[in-house]
């Protein structure tokens, strides 16, 4: 009764098949739910944004605090189409490690001619600070957070890379925990795959390329209590066991980091870092910067503290790099990529540019450095003004835009106003990377709350699903 009039028609569901059936990996949940009357649902339902909010799980939207909006519906995953999207998350990773030790050393991929020199060095996040630096380790991505969507088929495929901050993780892991506390029978009829060592995983990867022999401290490193994000960077440090600092709390002397306590300075040797590449360090970077530590760069390039994710890592968000990942997984790794991508344009070639002008109505249209929703426009949600803009903004900067198709992401059911309803997901699944990578089973379901949205980005409305990996011991 609880699903009685939901309909996705014209999309992948992530729950019923065409005829409206539960997949057989739902097949648990959907009898749990047979059983549960939509009062007795509601009811517990309405205890989320209480737990939320008691517990401090907000972002910062709009000038204010909330709560982030979490389904209580979870989004089940096969463990055997599990094993597939974990290889391909793992090859995907390594090989943009790879690319991201090469184009700061020996630049072979460049010189080969596997991503063109221009696309590189009109890239707003490759950091000319950090050329010819080898990083403790050599390891850049110690956190990778990939989103991923399924299209009308069924198929995973690959929207994007986020190896510079990716944030979500915490939410990961307050999910799951009240889903817990609040479904327990859910959890005691399949077996479910653990996440709750998702933060002992991060800190584990960052310090296995710790400097040898180094007995100084783990530190989170956050713009401060006024950042959209700082409930997650609390979080996360209390769950690694890490100190959390801002840049005033850190001193760099004889080359080496130092946090400030009220026994005297101690030593760091791991900085899980929060802030943006240019508020670093001041002495290196931006002179105006009241985040970071001046200095920081020549105690990271000195090997005598690791910096996680490396300074740099931005290049490989690049929407435009994009397109040569594929290309760039064959070069280094000599294999063939697991997981698709979207078909994309990049407009800095003459054609793509024609093409995409003469199509804006049909395309997506997204700035290479964008995040969280924003800089983009979904051309058949757009209006003929809108078009135009974005028109203009292509000619005037066409290296600074991308286009590709609408993927008709999948759908889920999420409970709305009483009733459940489909709204469009993504999945950003994490991984960890220190001596080898390792994917945390599932991710943080992404759901367009807003009826045929397809942003799913918290600072556009969006709210978030438990995922479960099941079948897997």
């Amino acid at each position: 009764m609880l699903f009685s009039g939901y309909r996705s028609a014209g999309y992948f569901d992530e729950m019923f098949d065409d005829q409206t059936e539960p997949r057989t990996v739902y097949a648990e949940i959907a009898r749990g739910m047979s059983r549960m009357s939509r009062a007795t649902f509601t009811a517990r339902a309405a205890q989320v944004d209480l737990h939320y909010a008691n517990h401090g799980i907000t972002f910062a939207h709009g000038g204010r605090d909330q709560t982030f909006p979490f389904d209580l519906l979870p989004r089940v995953i096969d463990a055997g189409e599990w094993q597939t999207v974990e290889a391909g998350l793992m090859q995907r990773v390594i090989a943009l490690d790879l690319f991201l030790a090469d184009i700061y050393v020996p630049r072979r991929s460049v010189r080969d001619g596997i991503v063109p020199n221009t696309m590189i060095a009109t890239c707003s996040g490759y950091l000319r600070p950090v050329v010819g630096l080898e990083p403790p380790g050599g390891r850049r991505i110690y956190l990778a957070g990939v989103d991923l969507v399924r299209d009308h088929h069924g198929e995973w495929r690959v929207l994007e890379d986020n190896l510079r901050n990716p944030s979500g993780l915490s939410y990961l892991l307050q999910n799951r925990k009240f889903m817990r506390r609040l479904m327990p029978e859910a959890f005691a009829a399949q077996c479910v795959a653990q996440v709750d060592h998702a933060a002992l995983l991060l800190r584990d990867a960052i310090t296995a390329m710790s400097p040898s022999g180094s007995t100084g401290c783990v530190t989170l490193l956050s713009p401060g209590p006024w950042n959209a994000a700082y409930a997650e960077h609390a979080y996360l440090a209390q769950q690694m066991g890490a100190e959390l600092v801002e840049g005033r709390d850190l001193v760099v002397r004889n080359r080496r980091v130092w946090i400030r306590t009220t026994g005297g300075l101690r030593q760091v040797s791991v900085i899980y870092r929060r802030i943006d590449d240019a508020y670093l360090d001041p002495a290196s970077l931006r002179g105006d910067s009241m985040l970071g530590v001046s200095g920081l760069l020549q105690a990271y390039r000195d090997g005598n503290v690791v910096i996680a994710n490396a300074p740099g890592n931005g290049v490989a968000d690049d929407k435009a790099v994009y397109v040569y990942v594929p290309d760039l997984i064959r070069y280094f790794l000599g294999e063939e990529p697991i997981l698709g991508q979207v078909p994309t344009f990049t407009l800095n070639r003459g054609e793509d540019l024609d093409y995409v002008l003469s199509h804006l109505d049909s395309l997506v249209v997204k700035a290479v450095d964008g995040a969280g929703g924003y800089g983009m426009m979904i051309g058949p949600q757009a209006t003929a003004q809108e078009r135009e803009s974005f028109a203009r903004r292509l000619r005037e900067n066409p290296r600074g835009y991308i286009a590709q198709e609408v993927v008709k992401l999948s759908r889920a059911p999420v409970f709305l106003n009483g009733d459940f309803t489909a709204r469009h997901v993504d999945l950003r699944p994490f991984v960890m990377f220190g001596e080898t990578p390792v994917v945390v089973p599932g991710g943080l379901t992404r759901v367009a709350l807003r009826e045929g949205s397809l942003v799913v980005n918290s600072s556009q409305g969006g709210g978030s699903k438990d995922t479960w990996v099941v079948g897997r011991n």
